[in-house]
């Protein structure tokens, strides 16, 4: 049986805790999460130009937004995350070529960056999570057929170690 890894965010009664960061030094911290969209043929077929125009608004645009309200605002939505000073957060919706059946595959990437103590990986995943949902909140008018297939998170750097996915 390998050793059991403690958590950083429980104490050793159990119980949950914030991560004491004071005497980590400020470094530069990058993050890159990406989030998978299926869009079926009803929502894929009104893309046009690299943009969904919805009665609500642009979806891509509207979810860009959102995106970086919620990479901003993770501290507020994650109960242990410190709240840390973003100096970029840029979101990028990709959709790829439909498919035969007319459904296709969209990529929202969420990249952040901070001077911190502390890195940035929870905001970029916030970031495309909300994109996602805000995709899903205005395309909904069209299909529930929406789906979130994936959020992870693909590069960080600027801590202890520094993470790429394979």
């Amino acid at each position: 049986m390998a050793p059991r890894r403690s958590l950083s965010h429980i104490d050793a009664g159990n119980r949950p805790q914030m991560v004491d960061v004071g005497a980590k030094p400020v470094t530069r911290r990058t993050a890159h999460a990406v989030a998978i969209v299926e869009l079926p043929p009803a929502l894929a077929g009104l893309l046009e130009m690299g943009e969904i125009a919805m009665p609500k608004g642009p979806v891509f645009q509207s979810a860009i937004l959102a995106g970086i309200m919620g990479a901003k605002r993770t501290s507020e939505l994650i109960p242990l995350c410190h709240p840390l000073p973003i100096d970029d957060c840029k979101v990028e919706i990709v959709a790829r070529a439909p498919r035969p059946d007319g459904s296709m595959e969209v990529e929202i990437h969420c990249r952040a960056r901070a001077e911190a103590r502390t890195g940035v990986e929870m905001e970029a995943l916030t970031g495309a999570s909300v994109a996602a949902l805000t995709l899903y909140d205005m395309g909904k008018a069209a299909t529930h057929g929406i789906v979130i297939r994936e959020i992870r998170l693909l590069e960080k750097t600027g801590g202890k170690r520094d993470h790429r996915a394979p």
